[in-house]
């Protein structure tokens, strides 16, 4: 398996997967606009990074990320948005290559940690994060205003 950055080349099976991950979450299969993807990724000011877990030619995970500042004091933190692995290839390795990737990044950048947040309706995740060594966090309440 190889993990490495999407490039924009890339953008046709991230809209796949992005339409896997809305019927994961019990939305529509529809995947994403290839237009809105490049721009996301890789237009003038990029709002998130992309790795990609392949195995030979197939793309089996995917990982968002972005950077966020403050975390502590002047430190900056990766934020993992989204973290998937499709239905074959679940149970094989593929999202602790990722987090293990994720983790390498952070390092690199000279981030202070790696946080995300996870469903409290998705027990095989949070079992998953916990396994890694993950803390839960209390203290924090999330919050979404659509725009």
């Amino acid at each position: 398996m190889l993990i490495e950055q999407a490039t924009e080349a890339d953008v046709e099976v991230i809209s796949e997967m992005l339409g896997e991950i809305e019927a994961y979450y019990g939305g529509d299969p529809v995947p994403g606009n290839p237009a809105r993807i490049r721009t996301a990724l890789f237009g003038a000011r990029p709002a998130a990074t992309v790795l990609l877990a392949r195995d030979g030619e197939q793309v089996v995970g995917l990982a968002s990320y972005t950077f966020l500042w403050p975390a502590a004091g002047a430190d900056s933190s990766l934020y993992l948005k989204e973290l998937f692995v499709r239905e074959t290839a679940r149970r094989q390795g593929v999202a602790g290559a990722l987090m293990r990737a994720l983790r390498a990044v952070a390092d690199k950048a000279g981030c202070s940690r790696v946080e995300w947040t996870a469903d409290r309706a998705n027990p095989a995740a949070l079992a998953f994060y916990e396994a890694l060594g993950a803390v839960p966090q209390d203290g924090k309440v999330f919050y979404r205003a659509e725009s």
